[in-house]
């Protein structure tokens, strides 16, 4: 046991909400860029719009005495700009404001939702075929959807649909590597595979190039199947499949269990739970919007 009673090797889960370390905020081309002080951005002041700790306020940080802590405290820019005096107004239809580094979503047109797929379901909206599609799932949304990524007819978990449509190019543009957990379930008869966790993190080869998992852990194996969890940024089809065969391990099972800072918690299969707030404030940075 650790001093404060944890057992010792066991990180503390970090709250879903909790401000990351870094922050990367990238350019178009997905360079890390870093915010401009006041010093050398420009007025942000729009004499028509809103004031900001109104705008704070409404979108989720307390009073606005609260919000006016924030931007005392520097933790508020506009535009790239920090903004640390009371009475600045903006515009939040047409400019971008971040809180630590966290981009607020002002803009009420747009939506993006978190769905677990279920099993033999296609990631699209239609299909020839006449197979289960993603429509079912937004049949009640007034917004026109669209999945960023997918995820094959197999496999089930986390997807992403949106009608943002800068946030959904950002997120598969491979450039700004997303991190994504998958856990993985195989028939693993007698001991577990010996090197097999090693394997995957230093990189495995595929008839498309070599592939490597960031993270690989053991879950839980008992003599007959065992089921790891992997997290990596690649993005290639099937490529979590591929990996496993390539070390002669068919996948029984694959859900996708975390894009980013985006969880799939207790999310029902074919249900959906819509991303906001301080959530999608952090993936908003994570691809630098």
């Amino acid at each position: 046991m650790t001093g404060r009673g944890r057992p010792a090797g066991r990180q503390r889960r970090r709250s879903d909400f909790t401000p990351p370390r870094t922050v990367r905020l990238r350019d178009d081309e997905g360079r890390e860029r870093r915010d401009v002080d006041a010093a050398a951005g420009g007025d942000v002041h729009a004499a028509a719009g809103e004031r900001l700790q109104k705008v704070l306020a409404r979108a989720g940080f307390g009073s606005r005495r609260a919000c006016e802590a924030l931007i005392a405290q520097g933790r508020v820019s506009v535009d790239g700009t920090l903004v640390t005096e009371q009475g600045v107004r903006v515009d939040p239809e047409r400019q971008a404001v971040h809180v630590d580094g966290r981009r607020l979503q002002l803009d009420t047109s747009k939506l993006t939702l978190a769905l677990n797929k279920p099993r033999k379901v296609v990631s699209a909206m239609s299909d020839p075929e006449g197979r289960r599609d993603l429509t079912e799932f937004v049949a009640d949304r007034e917004q026109r959807l669209y999945h960023v990524g997918r995820l094959d007819y197999e496999t089930e978990g986390l997807l992403l649909l949106t009608n943002d449509g800068e946030l959904g190019h950002r997120l598969t543009h491979p450039s700004f590597e997303i991190s994504k957990t998958y856990v993985c379930r195989f028939d693993c008869p007698g001991a577990f595979p010996r090197g097999l966790l090693k394997a995957l993190r230093e990189g495995v080869e595929l008839e498309d190039g070599p592939a490597r998992a960031d993270q690989a852990r053991l879950v839980a194996h008992d003599g007959r199947e065992a089921v790891v969890e992997v997290t990596l940024h690649e993005g290639r089809n099937r490529i979590v499949r591929r990996m496993f065969a390539s070390q002669g391990h068919e996948l029984t099972a694959l859900v996708r269990t975390r894009i980013g800072p985006v969880l799939l918690g207790d999310l029902a299969p074919g249900t959906t739970r819509e991303v906001s707030g301080r959530e999608l404030g952090t993936l908003m940075a994570e691809v630098g919007l």
